[in-house]
C-alpha cells in the first residue's frame, strides 16, 4: 500500500463530516461552510454524471447543498456516512431534474401537436366538388331518357314518386322501376359499393 504524499509538513486532517453535519443541524454556519468545501466537488460530479448539462448541473448542485442545510436534522448516522447521505440527495435531485426536463419537453411537444390546426384548403375542396359533379353528370348521360328524367325530378327537384309519375305522364310502377334501374346504373358508374 502506498503512502500519501503531502506537500506541507503538517497534512490537513480530513474534516469529520458526520460531526459537521450534526453542527449544521444546529444552525452552525461555519460548519456548513466546511461541509460545503468538503462535498461541493463530489456533489457536482454526481449531478453532472446524471444531468449532463453544465449550467443545470451547477444549479442542481446548489439546490442539493441548500437541501443539506435545510434537512441536516434528518441525517441519521446509523443509516450511513454523511458523505453517502449527501451524495444520495445529489443523485435523487439530479434524477428529478432530468425527469422534470423530459416531462416538460413531452408536454411542450404534445401541446404543439394540439395547437396545429390543419389548414383549410378551399381550392382543393372546390376542385374535388367540381370533379365529383362532373362525374355525376357523365354518369347521368349514360341513363335512358326516362331514367334520366325520373332521377332528375326525384333527386334534384325533390318530387315524390307520384309527382314524378304525374309530371312524366307514366304509371307509378314504371316510374319506380325506372328510378331503381337508373340509381343502380349510377351506382355502378360512380363505383359506389353498396
Amino acid at each position: 500500500m502506498k503512502e500519501a504524499v503531502y506537500i506541507s509538513r503538517n497534512p490537513a486532517p480530513e474534516p469529520d463530516l458526520q460531526e459537521l453535519v450534526r453542527r449544521v443541524a444546529l444552525g452552525d454556519e461555519e460548519a456548513f461552510a466546511a461541509v460545503y468545501d468538503a462535498v461541493a466537488s463530489g456533489v457536482l460530479g454526481v449531478v453532472r454524471a446524471v444531468v449532463r448539462d453544465r449550467a443545470q448541473s451547477e444549479e442542481v448542485a446548489q439546490e442539493v447543498l441548500v437541501e443539506v442545510w435545510r434537512t441536516a436534522p434528518r441525517y441519521r448516522p446509523d443509516r450511513g456516512t454523511a458523505m453517502n447521505w449527501i451524495l444520495t440527495l445529489a443523485h435523487r435531485r439530479a434524477v428529478d431534474r432530468v425527469r422534470s426536463v423530459e416531462a416538460a419537453a413531452a408536454r411542450d411537444h404534445k401541446a404543439s401537436l394540439l395547437e396545429r390546426v390543419p389548414e383549410y384548403d378551399q381550392v382543393v375542396e372546390h376542385v374535388e366538388a367540381r370533379l365529383e359533379r362532373e362525374q355525376v353528370r357523365r354518369c347521368l348521360r349514360t341513363l335512358t331518357e326516362i331514367q334520366h328524367q325520373a332521377v332528375t325530378l326525384a333527386y334534384y327537384r325533390g318530387l315524390t314518386y307520384r309527382e314524378v309519375s304525374e309530371a312524366l305522364a307514366l304509371p307509378l310502377g314504371t316510374v319506380k322501376t325506372r328510378l331503381r334501374d337508373g340509381l343502380i346504373r349510377l351506382r355502378d358508374c360512380l363505383g359506389v359499393t353498396a
